[in-house]
């Protein structure tokens, strides 16, 4: 069973896993630095489909069914499935996975979305109530695009701080007694607001939910920056990777700068892909996590990572409405397996 320490965190006894995981990405994020590591990738914006929302559903689809693939796991071996995306009601979730069969649980975290799945379902693996779970997110462009900000049709300029919302998804399958990558403990956040209410700066939005979580767990782990290989956000860009660390030993006295990486800049090369202040999106943090991570903690690249999804909790009414944009950060810690 968990094991509470603090308010926040919970240390996992019965040593769940990732058993296997997959990601998949669209053509733009192929071309990028991470491009060999993707288990799929989609020259086809639209997937062959009629709209951008049918074509994220087939991308979350696709990553599913890798993982479970490479799990050697058929739909029925799966208890529960936990997901979701940026879309309103998680349509591109829902249509995507809805003719697996698979107990469903829906979740939105916003771009937090691949750890509030990971550490959801490594809580129920690890207390026994899911024997197998599957956790996983998906993201689109130009479904995104629609949704929040306007039709790409209208042709505006985005501005600097702006990121750039991953065509993406990433699954991963979670069990116990399996070889893999384990799931340590899980950190979940506290909703912050500090004001911020420009949609395009979601960096600065979702910065100190970062920084709260990330101090939170040091505090009530009593664990250091150097206890971990690499503190991992997902996903801030440049802006707001640069007021984490600014927020962290401003307001806390941490300095994390030699450990930090964020997904967003991962996914591209911010010189030569025109992507602003980086990556963003539910996929942008499930397809790098679900490949290169894991593969490198497999690997004993990394030993220990405290990877933490960033989310900001906004909707396309909330930010027409001029109200500020709250934000979530949970923390997954994922280590290579003691064998």
């Amino acid at each position: 069973m968990p094991q509470r320490q603090g308010r926040q965190t919970l240390w996992l006894t019965n040593h769940p896993v990732i058993s296997a995981s997959a990601g998949v990405v669209g053509k733009k994020e192929g071309e990028g630095p991470l491009g060999k590591e993707f288990d799929k990738v989609f020259d086809d914006a639209h997937l062959g489909k009629d709209s951008w929302e049918k074509a994220e559903s087939a991308i979350h689809r696709s990553a599913v069914e890798l993982a479970l693939h490479k799990a050697q796991k058929r739909k029925d071996d799966v208890d529960l499935l936990l997901a979701g995306d940026l879309l309103n009601q998680c349509i591109g979730t829902t249509f995507g996975v809805m003719d697996f069969g698979i107990p469903f649980a829906g979740l939105y975290g916003a771009c937090s979305t691949m750890a509030l799945s990971l550490a959801m379902a490594a809580v129920l693996v690890d207390s026994g109530a899911a024997g197998c779970a599957v956790a996983s997110t998906s993201s689109h462009f130009c479904s995104a695009e629609k949704q929040f900000r306007l039709p790409l049709e209208y042709g505006g300029q985005r501005p600097p701080q702006a990121q750039w919302t991953a065509t993406a998804a990433g699954a991963a399958v979670l069990e116990t007694g399996r070889e893999g990558v384990d799931v340590e403990s899980v950190t979940f956040g506290r909703i912050t607001d500090y004001g911020v209410t420009d949609a395009n700066n979601m960096g600065a939005a979702m910065a100190p939910a970062a920084a709260g979580t990330i101090a939170d767990r040091l505090t009530q782990t009593g664990e250091s920056p150097d206890d971990f290989d690499l503190i991992l956000t997902g996903d801030l860009g440049v802006v707001g990777s640069k007021l984490l660390l600014e927020l962290l030993k401003q307001e806390h006295g941490v300095d994390i700068h030699r450990q930090h990486a964020d997904c967003g800049i991962m996914l591209f090369d911010l010189d030569r892909q025109d992507v602003n202040s980086g990556g963003s999106g539910c996929g942008c943090s499930g397809a790098v996590v679900c490949t290169n991570i894991v593969r490198r903690l497999r690997h004993g690249e990394l030993k220990r990572v405290l990877f933490v999804g960033t989310g900001a909790l906004l909707s396309a009414v909330s930010a027409r409405q001029g109200e500020s944009i709250p934000c979530i950060a949970h923390g997954v810690v994922l280590k290579t397996q003691v064998k």
